[in-house]
């Protein structure tokens, strides 16, 4: 019995005979992604590209079955790889170790595939491919996990609705003020340590006057801002110290030992109205904490940047001490600081970023929560707990990934039964009638919820959008040139003499130009950072024409420089026009009209008479008012509208 054996019963000739030229993109090689992978290697699509940024760490050997422990630290596209190749030695898989979000990955390179596969952990991701996918006009397979639940969206662009077209929840947020001066939950603590401590002492150098400037427009205590603003001027010593390394034989926890859990924890205090309805915080005497001593087990210390080691792992669940907290502080804002002093050739890092499984990171965000938890009278978290917290971790069941690769691929197949081979790297002509949205859900008695995708959103800000895939030298084009030439191509496809009178043009969020503001007109493509991968959005003011999505690209290599540095596709798609509305003729008035200039007399109304009681028809057009009711009489029995008032 052949290999495609099965295959080739289940999918029939036809469709099994496209399989082997089918170009797939994976984006992703997680939990979902390891599945889909052994999945669509088995099927026999054959030539798959998988995509992730992320290494393997050894928390998901849990549930990614193609990694080893052998493989942790290594990226996780290129084991993936590596390790389904031999589950169908006739595949190619070209793994791809980067981000999804790098200018390279733009609308041309999409265009090369004939269907995307999306395998994504965040959000913002996730947005970003479903944009490519609708720019580049190739079906989308959206899916995702928490724990027993999952979901599986087909998304084809003008036939369905895109991963955009409903909005998304956003992630909680809290107060400014809450997080840096009144905490009262363990979560206000871990993400002050998270996203405001950490970034404030080993990441970029940020100004945080415009988060406190709104916060002070939002309501905010007004003496607390001014608080925060004496704060962060004092953590600019702290940075300068972490960076420089030890000074006079003092540690690098030093200085923000007493910094944050002593000097910023009294300048609080000093304020006494904040006090007034709560318990006030309570300094940390760190000779008393160094005094007491630390129990056997230790503290939850781990390698430097390493992984957790299994003893450790034990300990990542146990309720630390005041003194455990201390000396994970210390230890951990000590390595911290030794990679940001180290010269780049020792292996030293300008900046770190979060990332829960850095040891290092993960270690001072625990101790620093809990310490200042303490310190507010909060509940601490062990370190397990805090990395779930920080790390936005949603538990990860196997056999929930297993069940939604399955449906992605059953969703795959349906699309390219649907597309035609002539059109097969398009999703134009796809039918949706066999598509679902699939959700698997905790319910024994009916797991998969199957429904019929919904038709686009008509208000949607991305797949509404007409998309212009646009190749050009950013670095000789300007941003005028290629908006007049978008404008005029447009125009002309219209049939229209004329541009598009008054237009605001966007590059994600930022306003590049609009009718009161042309200096960015004549700046450069690339001297505007617009250029390969990125959108630039035209807006006309008027809202008469649809939105223009400007893809760019660049020119090929071949092109020669005697040729334009702009191509526009030809031919230029319709962009939608939004139709006038009609203002509607009013009714006549009722009133007498008023006498001629010249003092005439309007000519006399001709008299109606009633037969038995009923009005009497007339030649000409009427209206008649009966009881509330408009009544429009012209002359004919069968022709009478009747409009309620």
């Amino acid at each position: 019995m052949s290999r495609d054996h099965h295959a080739l019963a289940i999918l029939g000739p036809a469709l099994h005979a496209r399989l082997p030229g089918i170009r797939v993109l994976i984006v992703g090689s997680g939990g979902i992604g390891c599945e889909l992978l052994k999945n669509v290697v088995l099927t026999g699509f054959g030539h798959i590209t998988l995509l992730d940024l992320d290494t393997i760490d050894l928390s998901n050997l849990n549930r990614q079955f193609l990694f080893r422990k052998k493989d942790v630290k290594q990226p996780k596209s290129l084991v993936a790889a590596r390790t389904a190749a031999h589950f169908n030695p006739r595949v190619h898989i070209e793994p791809l170790h980067a981000n999804i979000k790098e200018p390279r990955f733009d609308v041309p390179w999409y265009k090369s595939f004939d269907i995307v596969l999306n395998a994504l952990d965040n959000l913002d991701a996730r947005r970003h491919v479903n944009k490519m996918c609708m720019a580049a006009n190739v079906p989308l397979v959206e899916s995702g996990t928490a724990g027993y639940f999952g979901q599986v969206q087909p998304i084809v662009k003008d036939q369905t609705e895109c991963f955009d077209c409903l909005p998304k929840p956003t992630p909680k947020s809290f107060p400014v003020c809450t997080i840096r001066s009144t905490p009262s939950q363990p979560i206000h603590c871990i993400v002050w340590a998270k996203s405001y401590l950490f970034p404030q002492l080993f990441g970029e150098d940020e100004d945080d006057r415009e988060e406190l400037d709104e916060a002070e427009k939002q309501g905010e205590n007004a003496a607390e801002i001014q608080n925060l603003r004496r704060e962060a001027q004092a953590f600019t010593a702290v940075r300068a110290l972490l960076r420089s390394g030890c000074q006079d034989g003092e540690t690098s926890a030093a200085r923000p030992l007493s910094q944050v859990f002593t000097d910023d924890v009294h300048n609080l205090l000093s304020m006494a109205d904040m006090w007034r309805s709560r318990a006030p915080p309570e300094p940390l005497n760190f000779n008393t904490i160094v005094s007491t001593p630390i129990s056997d087990e230790g503290a939850a210390t781990s390698t430097s940047n390493g992984h957790t080691t299994a003893a450790n792992a034990l300990r990542d669940q146990k309720t630390l001490t005041l003194r455990e907290m201390l000396d994970m502080f210390v230890s951990s804002t000590n390595r911290l600081a030794t990679r940001l002093s180290l010269p780049k050739a020792k292996g030293g890092e300008e900046t770190v970023v979060f990332d829960k499984d850095d040891d290092d990171a993960l270690d001072f965000v625990c101790a620093a929560a809990n310490l200042r938890s303490v310190i507010y009278g909060i509940t601490t978290k062990t370190r397990w707990e805090v990395k779930e917290m920080a790390g936005n971790i949603i538990p990860a069941i196997a056999t929930t990934n297993a069940v939604i690769a399955g449906l992605i691929v059953l969703q795959v197949l349906h699309i390219l039964r649907a597309t035609q081979p002539s059109t097969s790297t398009s999703s134009k002509g796809a039918s949706t009638s066999m598509l679902r949205t699939v959700h698997l859900q905790h319910k024994p008695t009916i797991p998969l919820q199957p429904s019929r995708p919904e038709p686009p959103n008509s208000k949607c800000g991305i797949c509404r959008d007409t998309f212009l895939d646009v190749r050009c030298h950013p670095w000789k084009i300007t941003l005028g040139e290629i908006v007049d030439a978008v404008l005029k191509g447009v125009c002309a496809e219209e049939g229209e003499e004329d541009a598009i009178p008054g237009v605001t043009v966007y590059e994600g969020n930022r306003i590049l130009a609009d009718p009161d503001f042309d200096e960015n007109l004549d700046r450069t493509l690339e001297d505007l950072s617009c250029g390969q991968g990125k959108f630039i959005t035209i807006v006309d003011e008027d809202g008469e024409w649809g939105t223009i999505a400007v893809a760019v690209g660049l020119l090929s290599k071949s092109h020669s420089s005697d040729k334009p540095a702009l191509m526009l596709p030809s031919p230029m798609p319709i962009v939608p026009r939004k139709a006038r509305l009609q203002t509607p003729s009013p009714l006549p008035s009722t009133a007498k009209r008023p006498l001629e200039e010249d003092g005439e007399q309007p000519p006399a109304k001709r008299q109606r008479t009633e037969t038995n009681g009923a009005p009497s028809s007339s030649p000409s057009k009427g209206y008649k008012e009966v009881d509330g009711i408009i009544i429009v009489d012209d002359g004919q029995d069968d022709d009478i509208i009747i409009i309620e008032d």
